[in-house]
């Protein structure tokens, strides 16, 4: 008989949330971090923020850690846009890029 206990990985965050901590401790570094070390907790974040389940545990997760929120975002953006970023914010940088696409283009006139 095997008592061994099969984890979900869906659910269960516990990698994940290392791997957010980590990222977190790497991007407030006060000493330079080497890009192979950086890329490799990326890239491992990435793999694990694929195969979890959207929902409170993930949505607290990612406000603890807002350097895993930025590249659970990136990661659906295809699929929702900014989903993390506040309305606010988010509105207030689309006006932004508009007013310097119009700009560029009155400048584009002359």
């Amino acid at each position: 008989m095997n008592s061994a206990k099969t984890v979900d990985r869906a659910s269960d965050l516990t990698v994940t949330h290392t791997l957010a901590a980590l990222l977190e401790r790497l991007d407030n570094s006060p000493v330079a971090v080497g890009a192979d070390q950086y890329r490799s907790v990326v890239t491992h974040l990435v793999q694990e923020l694929e195969g979890v389940e959207s929902g409170d545990a993930l949505g607290s997760l990612l406000d603890a850690h807002p350097a895993a929120a930025q590249v659970y975002e990136n990661l659906n953006y295809q699929h929702a846009g900014l989903c993390r970023s506040s309305l606010d914010v988010s509105l207030a940088a689309e006006m932004q890029a508009k007013e310097v696409i119009e700009r560029a283009r009155r400048g584009a006139v002359r």
